[in-house]
């Protein structure tokens, strides 16, 4: 189900928000392309709302600061809904300067909120590039995520 919500945003981002200045922006028209899409309505909604919610969070973490050099400590549910393979991904990303602890922040909170059991790690590409993108300032790191999700890079060794 919440696996739709993916697939949305992949979408969105492959076919919107690509640096296409010619693609349309209007959410009603990209609302009814989504639905002869063969997307269902109320994961169109959901993906919506997940990305206007991004944005919020966004403005709010631009108010706060940062904590320079703090440990992450999953939760037990962060923990249960990213697995060892996610979390290393998100340690490798923040090692190589990619994420920072306020990108990291924003990427589990938008996981977290698709509201499914698990998820692997390319699903997770996909979130950490669509935050990366809604980052200013943060054009290198998109463009680095970017490579590792099209090229299909290997990002960190076992």
């Amino acid at each position: 189900m919440n696996e739709n919500v993916v697939d949305i945003l992949i979408y969105l981002y492959e076919n919107y928000m690509d640096g296409d200045p010619n693609n349309t922006s209007d959410q009603a028209v990209i609302h009814e392309e989504l639905l002869q899409a063969g997307f269902p309505e109320q994961e169109i909604d959901k993906a919506f709302q997940w990305m206007d919610e991004l944005a919020l969070r966004q403005s709010m973490d631009n108010q706060q600061g940062q904590t320079e050099h703090a440990m992450r400590i999953y939760t037990e549910q962060e923990q249960r809904r990213l697995d060892v393979d996610c979390r290393g991904l998100l340690l490798f990303l923040e090692q190589n300067s990619i994420l920072n602890e306020q990108s990291r922040e924003l990427v589990i909170d938008r996981s977290l909120a698709l509201d499914t059991p698990q998820f692997g790690v390319e699903e997770l590409k996909w979130i950490i590039l669509m935050v990366l993108m809604s980052q200013p300032g943060q054009e290198s790191a998109f463009a680095q995520m970017e490579d590792l999700v099209y090229n299909d890079i290997p990002v960190y060794l076992h």
